[in-house]
């Protein structure tokens, strides 16, 4: 007899778990578990609470595709990504780096349409196959080495978490002009995010369908107020070397934004039909994306400027990304004070999602995470991240300049890998997706350990941030970040070869 290889039932929505032995023939033959938690009976009777785990979707709970479903995906994406916490980080560049708003546009718009289409790339795997991203990872990179990947992208979503509750509670307390502490603030945002998280994909595709109207109406408010005040001609400041090495570091960071998204791309696409076709998912998939991105970048690096440019706007500006929004709507009025209470909606339907797929993540660990439902995830992430975005609230540009470019480090070299797998080796035979939790008939991963341990090498010569300096980035100029680059290189040169062996050597 084999041993015994626990699989996940596809046709219950339930987290009900299917014992597949091997007789002597080597036939499969499967043993129900028909076991039930209490959590499972409860969540029975809410309505709208998504109780499915890791498990693939089946056809038959998939929705239908009709006409308007490209267009929903559109749409979702563009709410997913007009977020203000994007806003803070476009200012950086203008603000903190000191670049001219034209550089920073430059960097903005070919950033994020390059990340966008990795966003794309990975959403086409949802409906295809009914599994998460980083389940389907499993099909490219093997069992054991995505175990590592998921847990990169938990202390991510943590990362993301944590900044975007830290800008909403900041724009809480000035919303306030005290009232409401930059804690509580938080706090209310945290249990926002929460709850959409834990009921699932049902209430989230709904309030993402319909959310980025009223932030489009936000943003364009934020335009016309302080728009006059962005400082169109002010040039970059710096020698030619270091104005070159800034932009490198701003279009990394901004490029980071798109790439956090990569590794969760497929999980909100999962109830769709695989009838749609490939192309389309990509197409409407890159553009949401990249228009929200490039929104609220462009509208960061106006705000940044106008510090400089408006004594007004400096007198206001205390230093955190809550005060600068505030100037922004300054001419407003009460209806600036309205326009960033919703500013505080968008920034729920950016974290969302992310706290959504923690608790997917932390499952797909192994088959003993699986036995805890979602929400107690969902739960304890939404805590840890609460409590650093409290313990970090008054160094919010800091974490923005540092998290971000470690999370495009690990993304850009998971999806460089990724990417070569499915287009060098599998060339569009197709894959087993009945295998997504079976280690003996998926990659056996060497190669793919290897390429990324390679990948992260040449992320950390090459980077320069300000707690660590590689020696790559040290002698060309300060503040060159080259940690994504030598990253993606690297592991480009180096799977390619390792998988061959691997599949020459071990057969898959």
């Amino acid at each position: 007899m084999e041993p015994e290889i626990e699989k996940q039932g596809a046709c219950s929505s339930l987290q009900t778990s299917v014992t597949v032995t091997h007789d002597e023939s080597g036939a499969e033959r499967p043993f129900p578990d028909k076991r039930e938690s209490r959590y499972q009976r409860w969540t029975r009777s809410i309505k709208g609470l998504e109780t499915r785990g890791i498990e693939p979707v089946p056809l038959e709970e998939r929705m239908k595709n009709t006409k308007f479903t490209s267009f929903e995906m559109f749409l979702t994406w563009l709410s997913m990504g007009m977020a203000m916490n994007n806003t803070i980080t476009g200012s950086l560049g203008t603000l903190v780096m000191k670049l001219s708003f034209t550089d920073c546009a430059l960097c903005v718009i070919f950033s994020t349409l390059l990340g966008s289409l990795a966003i794309g790339y990975m959403s086409i795997w949802g409906p295809q196959s009914g599994n998460r991203t980083l389940i389907v990872s499993r099909f490219f990179m093997g069992y054991y080495p995505t175990k590592v990947c998921c847990v990169l992208n938990v202390l991510s979503c943590l990362g993301t978490g944590m900044m975007s509750a830290t800008v909403g509670g900041q724009l809480l307390s000035k919303l306030s002009g005290g009232g409401v502490s930059v804690i509580v603030g938080i706090v209310i945002v945290a249990l926002a995010s929460w709850t959409m998280a834990t009921f699932g994909m049902q209430i989230f595709q709904y309030y993402e369908r319909y959310a980025w109207f009223p932030q489009l109406i936000v943003f364009s408010l934020l335009t016309g107020s302080a728009g006059p005040q962005f400082d169109f001609d002010s040039p970059s400041v710096g020698t030619t070397t270091q104005i070159n090495a800034k932009r490198l570091a701003f279009f990394s960071l901004c490029l980071s934004i798109p790439l956090s998204w990569v590794p969760v791309a497929a999980d909100y696409h999962v109830y769709y039909s695989p009838d749609i076709k490939r192309w389309k998912i990509w197409t409407v998939t890159t553009i949401g994306a990249s228009l929200a991105f490039i929104v609220t970048l462009l509208l960061g690096a106006g705000l940044g400027s106008g510090v400089a440019h408006s004594a007004r706007w400096r007198s206001i500006y205390d230093g955190t990304p809550g005060s600068l929004l505030m100037a922004g709507y300054d001419r407003l009025g009460p209806l600036g004070r309205l326009c960033a209470v919703i500013n505080v909606l968008t920034i729920v339907s950016n974290n969302a999602p992310a706290s959504y797929s923690t608790g997917m993540n932390f499952q797909m660990l192994g088959n003993v995470w699986r036995r805890f439902p979602r929400p107690v995830y969902t739960t304890a992430s939404t805590l840890v991240y609460a409590s650093c975005a409290i313990g970090g609230r008054d160094s919010l540009y800091d974490i923005f300049r540092s998290v971000m470019p470690l999370i495009g480090y690990w993304a850009v070299i998971w999806f460089t890998i990724v990417a070569q797998e499915d287009l060098l080796f599998n060339r569009g035979r197709g894959y087993d997706w009945d295998a997504w939790n079976d280690r003996l008939r998926l990659p056996v991963g060497i190669a793919a350990s290897i390429a990324f341990l390679v990948g992260w090498i040449g992320a950390i010569v090459g980077m320069d941030q300000a707690y660590f300096t590689g020696p790559v980035a040290a002698a060309i100029a300060e503040g060159c970040d080259l940690g994504i680059w030598l990253g993606m290189g690297l592991t480009a040169l180096a799977f390619p070869p390792l998988r061959l062996l691997e599949i020459r050597f071990m057969g898959r």
